[in-house]
Protein backbone atom coordinates (compact mmCIF):
# COMPACT_ATOMS: atom_id res chain seq x y z
CA UNK A 1 0.00 0.00 0.00
CA UNK A 2 1.74 3.47 -1.09
CA UNK A 3 0.32 6.54 0.60
CA UNK A 4 1.23 10.29 -0.14
CA UNK A 5 0.52 12.16 3.25
CA UNK A 6 -0.10 15.95 4.10
CA UNK A 7 0.43 17.84 7.08
CA UNK A 8 -0.09 21.75 7.00
CA UNK A 9 -1.59 21.77 10.35
CA UNK A 10 0.63 24.42 11.59
CA UNK A 11 3.79 26.00 11.38
CA UNK A 12 5.65 22.88 9.80
CA UNK A 13 5.04 22.19 6.17
CA UNK A 14 5.90 18.19 5.25
CA UNK A 15 4.97 15.94 2.45
CA UNK A 16 5.96 12.05 2.60
CA UNK A 17 5.14 8.99 0.08
CA UNK A 18 4.93 5.92 3.01
CA UNK A 19 5.16 2.19 1.47
CA UNK A 20 3.61 -0.60 4.00
CA UNK A 21 6.30 0.20 6.43
CA UNK A 22 8.79 1.87 4.30
CA UNK A 23 9.51 5.56 4.14
CA UNK A 24 10.45 6.34 0.66
CA UNK A 25 10.97 9.76 1.07
CA UNK A 26 10.11 13.27 2.79
CA UNK A 27 10.68 16.64 3.06
CA UNK A 28 9.88 18.87 5.90
CA UNK A 29 9.98 22.66 6.71
CA UNK A 30 9.59 24.69 9.76
CA UNK A 31 9.77 28.17 9.00
CA UNK A 32 7.50 30.64 8.40
CA UNK A 33 6.43 31.14 5.09
CA UNK A 34 2.62 30.54 3.65
CA UNK A 35 1.63 26.73 3.29
CA UNK A 36 -0.01 27.74 -0.33
CA UNK A 37 3.56 28.53 -1.60
CA UNK A 38 5.38 25.83 -0.20
CA UNK A 39 3.18 22.38 -0.06
CA UNK A 40 3.15 21.67 -3.76
CA UNK A 41 6.77 22.55 -4.88
CA UNK A 42 7.82 20.37 -1.67
CA UNK A 43 5.43 17.64 -3.08
CA UNK A 44 7.19 18.10 -6.67
CA UNK A 45 10.59 18.07 -5.79
CA UNK A 46 9.87 15.02 -3.13
CA UNK A 47 8.44 13.27 -6.51
CA UNK A 48 11.57 14.68 -7.94
CA UNK A 49 13.73 13.34 -5.90
CA UNK A 50 11.90 9.76 -5.79
CA UNK A 51 12.26 10.05 -9.78
CA UNK A 52 8.27 9.09 -9.84
CA UNK A 53 5.65 10.89 -11.95
CA UNK A 54 2.72 11.35 -9.69
CA UNK A 55 0.37 10.33 -12.40
CA UNK A 56 2.14 7.03 -12.45
CA UNK A 57 3.17 6.51 -9.09
CA UNK A 58 0.52 3.92 -8.27
CA UNK A 59 -0.37 5.82 -4.75
CA UNK A 60 -3.51 4.22 -3.21
CA UNK A 61 -4.63 6.93 -1.18
CA UNK A 62 -3.56 10.25 -0.07
CA UNK A 63 -3.41 10.74 4.25
CA UNK A 64 -4.30 14.41 5.46
CA UNK A 65 -3.61 15.93 9.03
CA UNK A 66 -7.72 17.10 9.57
CA UNK A 67 -6.80 18.87 12.29
CA UNK A 68 -7.03 20.60 15.19
CA UNK A 69 -4.42 23.29 14.04
CA UNK A 70 -4.57 26.96 11.99
CA UNK A 71 -7.70 27.16 10.39
CA UNK A 72 -5.61 28.88 7.17
CA UNK A 73 -2.99 25.88 7.32
CA UNK A 74 -6.12 23.12 7.47
CA UNK A 75 -7.63 24.67 4.55
CA UNK A 76 -4.41 24.58 2.40
CA UNK A 77 -4.07 20.62 3.16
CA UNK A 78 -7.57 19.51 2.34
CA UNK A 79 -7.71 21.61 -0.78
CA UNK A 80 -4.44 20.32 -1.44
CA UNK A 81 -5.56 16.54 -0.20
CA UNK A 82 -9.23 16.87 -2.13
CA UNK A 83 -7.30 18.08 -5.59
CA UNK A 84 -5.09 15.73 -5.97
CA UNK A 85 -7.37 12.97 -4.74
CA UNK A 86 -9.59 13.77 -7.71
CA UNK A 87 -6.89 13.86 -10.00
CA UNK A 88 -5.83 10.77 -9.24
CA UNK A 89 -8.90 9.21 -8.62
CA UNK A 90 -7.88 7.67 -5.05
CA UNK A 91 -9.69 8.08 -1.60
CA UNK A 92 -8.49 10.56 1.34
CA UNK A 93 -7.34 8.66 4.69
CA UNK A 94 -8.18 11.72 7.25
CA UNK A 95 -5.93 11.38 10.44
CA UNK A 96 -6.15 13.70 13.38
CA UNK A 97 -3.02 16.13 13.86
CA UNK A 98 -2.98 15.13 17.27
CA UNK A 99 -2.90 11.65 16.65
CA UNK A 100 -0.52 11.95 14.06
CA UNK A 101 1.89 13.51 16.60
CA UNK A 102 1.70 11.05 19.12
CA UNK A 103 2.60 8.33 16.37
CA UNK A 104 6.11 10.30 15.88
CA UNK A 105 6.71 8.75 19.81
CA UNK A 106 5.74 5.06 18.49
CA UNK A 107 6.18 2.40 21.25
CA UNK A 108 6.69 4.99 23.48
CA UNK A 109 5.37 3.97 27.35
CA UNK A 110 2.98 6.04 29.41
CA UNK A 111 0.67 8.84 28.56
CA UNK A 112 1.70 11.05 25.04
CA UNK A 113 0.17 14.59 25.04
CA UNK A 114 0.67 16.37 21.85
CA UNK A 115 0.12 20.17 23.12
CA UNK A 116 -0.86 22.56 20.20
CA UNK A 117 -0.59 27.08 21.08
CA UNK A 118 -4.06 27.74 20.01
CA UNK A 119 -3.67 31.11 21.56
CA UNK A 120 -5.63 32.89 24.72
CA UNK A 121 -3.54 30.05 26.91
CA UNK A 122 -5.77 27.45 25.32
CA UNK A 123 -4.01 24.52 23.87
CA UNK A 124 -5.32 21.97 21.40
CA UNK A 125 -4.67 18.53 22.51
CA UNK A 126 -5.26 15.31 23.92
CA UNK A 127 -4.35 12.06 25.41
CA UNK A 128 -2.92 8.98 23.65
CA UNK A 129 -0.76 5.40 24.80
CA UNK A 130 0.56 3.18 22.43
CA UNK A 131 -0.61 -0.65 23.82
CA UNK A 132 0.13 -3.84 22.63
CA UNK A 133 -1.68 -6.87 22.65
CA UNK A 134 0.02 -10.35 23.00
CA UNK A 135 0.15 -12.40 19.94
CA UNK A 136 -0.91 -16.10 20.35
CA UNK A 137 0.29 -15.67 24.14
CA UNK A 138 3.92 -15.10 22.47
CA UNK A 139 4.42 -11.76 24.42
CA UNK A 140 4.68 -10.48 20.95
CA UNK A 141 2.70 -7.80 19.35
CA UNK A 142 2.53 -4.45 17.23
CA UNK A 143 1.72 -1.58 19.57
CA UNK A 144 -1.54 -0.03 18.93
CA UNK A 145 -2.04 3.70 19.38
CA UNK A 146 -5.19 4.20 21.61
CA UNK A 147 -6.55 7.33 22.50
CA UNK A 148 -7.23 8.42 26.52
CA UNK A 149 -8.56 11.83 26.00
CA UNK A 150 -10.30 12.97 22.61
CA UNK A 151 -8.85 15.71 20.89
CA UNK A 152 -10.33 18.96 22.11
CA UNK A 153 -9.62 22.65 22.89
CA UNK A 154 -8.87 23.69 26.33
CA UNK A 155 -6.95 25.51 28.77
CA UNK A 156 -3.46 24.36 29.93
CA UNK A 157 -4.59 23.82 33.39
CA UNK A 158 -7.40 21.61 32.71
CA UNK A 159 -5.24 19.02 30.67
CA UNK A 160 -2.49 19.39 32.71
CA UNK A 161 -4.82 18.46 35.69
CA UNK A 162 -6.32 15.54 33.82
CA UNK A 163 -2.71 14.37 33.65
CA UNK A 164 -1.99 14.42 37.31
CA UNK A 165 -5.34 12.84 38.34
CA UNK A 166 -4.33 10.19 35.52
CA UNK A 167 -0.92 9.50 37.39
CA UNK A 168 1.83 8.04 35.49
CA UNK A 169 5.03 9.93 33.28
CA UNK A 170 3.88 11.79 30.17
CA UNK A 171 5.67 12.89 27.37
CA UNK A 172 4.60 16.34 25.53
CA UNK A 173 5.45 17.30 22.49
CA UNK A 174 4.03 19.86 20.08
CA UNK A 175 4.35 23.49 19.12
CA UNK A 176 2.57 24.45 22.43
CA UNK A 177 5.94 23.05 24.57
CA UNK A 178 8.10 26.32 24.45
CA UNK A 179 4.52 28.05 24.99
CA UNK A 180 3.47 25.89 28.16
CA UNK A 181 6.81 24.84 29.16
CA UNK A 182 6.57 27.02 32.52
CA UNK A 183 3.54 26.42 33.33
CA UNK A 184 4.10 22.12 33.00
CA UNK A 185 7.56 22.79 35.24
CA UNK A 186 5.27 24.36 37.89
CA UNK A 187 1.97 22.41 38.01
CA UNK A 188 2.83 18.90 36.61
CA UNK A 189 3.37 16.31 39.48
CA UNK A 190 3.44 13.80 37.93
CA UNK A 191 6.69 12.74 35.86
CA UNK A 192 7.47 13.51 32.75
CA UNK A 193 9.75 15.01 29.61
CA UNK A 194 9.62 17.23 26.42
CA UNK A 195 10.49 14.86 23.38
CA UNK A 196 13.38 15.99 21.28
CA UNK A 197 13.51 17.83 18.09
CA UNK A 198 13.22 14.88 16.17
CA UNK A 199 10.10 14.10 16.83
CA UNK A 200 8.58 17.08 18.53
CA UNK A 201 6.79 18.19 15.90
CA UNK A 202 4.29 17.03 13.22
CA UNK A 203 5.65 14.94 10.01
CA UNK A 204 3.36 13.55 6.97
CA UNK A 205 5.81 10.67 7.77
CA UNK A 206 4.23 9.62 10.77
CA UNK A 207 0.21 11.13 9.68
CA UNK A 208 1.33 8.26 6.36
CA UNK A 209 2.18 5.63 8.43
CA UNK A 210 -0.90 6.27 11.09
CA UNK A 211 -2.91 5.96 7.87
CA UNK A 212 -1.34 2.84 6.70
CA UNK A 213 -1.89 1.40 10.10
CA UNK A 214 -5.71 2.97 10.16
CA UNK A 215 -6.42 1.03 6.52
CA UNK A 216 -5.12 -2.14 7.74
CA UNK A 217 -7.81 -2.39 10.52
CA UNK A 218 -10.51 -0.66 8.80
CA UNK A 219 -11.03 -0.30 5.39
CA UNK A 220 -13.61 2.78 6.08
CA UNK A 221 -10.81 4.71 7.39
CA UNK A 222 -10.48 5.89 3.88
CA UNK A 223 -13.35 8.63 2.48
CA UNK A 224 -14.12 10.00 -1.55
CA UNK A 225 -12.34 13.17 -1.56
CA UNK A 226 -15.77 15.02 -1.80
CA UNK A 227 -16.89 13.78 1.86
CA UNK A 228 -13.47 15.19 3.36
CA UNK A 229 -13.31 18.37 5.57
CA UNK A 230 -11.18 19.58 8.09
CA UNK A 231 -12.16 19.20 11.90
CA UNK A 232 -11.32 22.76 13.57
CA UNK A 233 -12.80 21.88 16.83
CA UNK A 234 -13.71 26.03 17.61
CA UNK A 235 -14.38 28.25 15.52
CA UNK A 236 -12.42 30.57 13.89
CA UNK A 237 -11.63 33.99 15.66
CA UNK A 238 -13.75 35.93 12.98
CA UNK A 239 -16.88 33.43 13.79
CA UNK A 240 -16.20 34.03 17.51
CA UNK A 241 -16.12 37.99 17.13
CA UNK A 242 -19.14 37.95 14.85
CA UNK A 243 -21.12 35.69 17.49
CA UNK A 244 -19.83 37.83 20.46
CA UNK A 245 -20.94 41.48 18.33
CA UNK A 246 -24.47 39.94 17.95
CA UNK A 247 -24.52 39.16 21.79
CA UNK A 248 -24.65 35.06 20.88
Amino acid sequence: MRILALDSSGLVASVALVEDDVLLGEYSTNFHKTHSTTLLPMLDELMRMLSLDIQKADIDAIAVAKGPGSFTGLRIGAATAKGLAFALGIPIVPVSTLAGLAFNLWGAEGNICPLMDARRNQTYTGIYQFVTQNTHGTGKGQPNLETVMEPCAVDISEIVGQLNEQGGPVTFLGDGVPVFAEYIHDRCIVPYCFAPASANRQRAASVGAYAVSLLSDDETAAVPGDRFAPDYLRLSQAERERLEKNGQ
